[in-house]
C-alpha cells in the first residue's frame, strides 16, 4: 500500500519576484497540488523561494514548518541565512497555515477525524516531493543535492518524505519525533492527547502491534505490509529504517511539552542513531537558541552536500 503515489508529470508553477538583494532574489511560487481535496484552499501549494544569484547547480533546501503561522518565521530566517551560502531555499506553506487552512478545519482543529489527519499528511508529503519536480526545470538548482528541514509537524513530514523519496539526500528534523501512539499517550500537552484515551494495558498492546508491523516493514517494505491501523502509514518511525546510513540531523528541546523525549529517541533509534542535539527549552523556547541552531544546520548541510559530491 502506497498512499503517497502521485503523478509528477507536467508540473507548472507560477513565480513572482518580490525583491532582489545583492546576492539573492526572493520570489513567491504557486503550483497545483497533485492531491486535490474538497477544500479549495488546500489545492494550491504556496511557497517562498530564495534564489542565489549568478549560480548554476546550487543545492536545494526545502523548509517545511509546523502547525500555525508562527513556525514559518524560522523557516524564512533559515532560508535567508542558507541562500547566502549558495543554497537555493524554498519555504513551503503548510496546509495548517492560515493561508491554506479552510475555516471548517480551523474551527475544529485539532479535533479532526483520522481520515482528515491522514489526508493532511498525504498532501503535505506530496507538496514536498512536487517541489523537487519543479526544481528539475530550474537551471540554478542541482536536484542531485536536495535537503529538507522540517519543524515540528514539518519535521514529521520531512522524515516521512525523505524515507520514501531517495531524491532527498539530507534531512534536519527539529522538535519532532516518531511513534505517534507514544506521543499521544505521554505528551504533557492536552491537545496532543485529544481523542486517545486508553488504559495502560491497551497502550502496551497497541505498541506491541506497532512493533510487529515495523519488523515486517523492515523485512519486506511498507508498500507490501497491510497496516493494522492507517495511522502507521503517517508515523515517521515507520520510515526510520530507510534513513539509516543517510545524513540526518535531529535537534530537539529538552522540556518539549508536545513531543515526549521518549518519542524523539524512538525515531532516533529507528533511523540508525543519527546526530542528535538537545537544547534547554520547551517546544517554543527552543528558538531562543536560534544562532546555534542555524550554525548546526548550515554545517550539517554543507558537509552532507560535499560528501554526496564525493560519492
Amino acid at each position: 500500500m502506497n498512499p503517497f503515489h502521485y503523478s509528477g508529470d507536467g508540473l507548472h508553477a507560477d513565480m513572482k519576484l518580490i525583491q532582489t538583494h545583492r546576492q539573492w532574489a526572493h520570489y513567491t511560487v504557486r503550483y497545483p497540488t497533485a492531491h486535490p481535496t474538497r477544500y479549495e484552499k488546500n489545492n494550491t501549494v504556496m511557497a517562498e523561494y530564495f534564489r542565489p544569484l549568478d549560480t548554476v547547480g546550487a543545492p536545494l533546501v526545502i523548509l517545511f514548518h509546523g502547525v500555525g503561522d508562527q513556525l514559518l518565521i524560522p523557516c524564512k530566517m533559515l532560508a535567508r541565512s542558507l541562500v547566502k551560502k549558495g543554497m537555493a531555499c524554498l519555504a513551503l506553506y503548510s496546509v495548517f497555515h492560515s493561508r491554506r487552512m479552510p475555516d471548517e478545519v480551523k474551527y475544529r482543529y485539532p479535533a479532526l477525524t483520522p481520515e482528515e489527519w491522514f489526508e493532511h499528511y498525504v498532501i503535505s508529503v506530496t507538496d514536498v516531493r512536487q517541489t523537487i519536480d519543479w526544481a528539475k526545470s530550474r537551471t540554478e538548482i542541482n536536484t542531485e543535492k536536495v535537503g529538507v528541514i522540517g519543524i515540528s509537524f514539518g519535521g514529521f513530514i520531512s522524515a516521512i518524505t525523505m524515507g520514501i523519496d531517495d531524491r532527498i539526500k539530507a534531512g534536519a528534523f527539529l522538535v519532532a519525533g516518531g511513534n505517534s501512539q507514544k506521543i499521544w499517550h505521554l505528551s504533557r500537552k492536552k491537545s496532543m492527547r485529544n481523542g486517545y484515551s486508553v488504559t495502560e494495558e491497551e497502550y502496551n498492546h497497541d505498541q506491541q502491534v506497532y512493533r510487529q508491523y515495523l519488523s515486517e516493514v523492515v523485512e519486506t517494505g511498507y508498500e507490501n505490509v497491510p497496516p493494522p491501523s492507517q495511522v502507521f502509514l503517517i508515523d515517521p518511525m515507520t520510515y526510520g529504517h530507510y534513513l539509516k546510513e543517510r545524513p540526518v540531523l535531529m535537534l530537539n528541546a529538552l522540556w518539549d511539552e508536545y513531543i515526549p523525549k521518549e518519542a524523539t529517541l524512538d525515531l532516533w533509534e529507528a533511523s540508525g542513531k543519527p546526530a542528535l542535539s538537545w537544547f534547554p527549552g520547551t517546544h517554543a523556547t527552543f528558538w531562543l537558541w536560534y544562532p546555534f541552531i542555524r550554525r548546526k544546520i548550515a554545517r550539517f548541510l554543507i558537509s552532507a552536500f560535499e560528501k554526496d559530491s564525493n560519492t
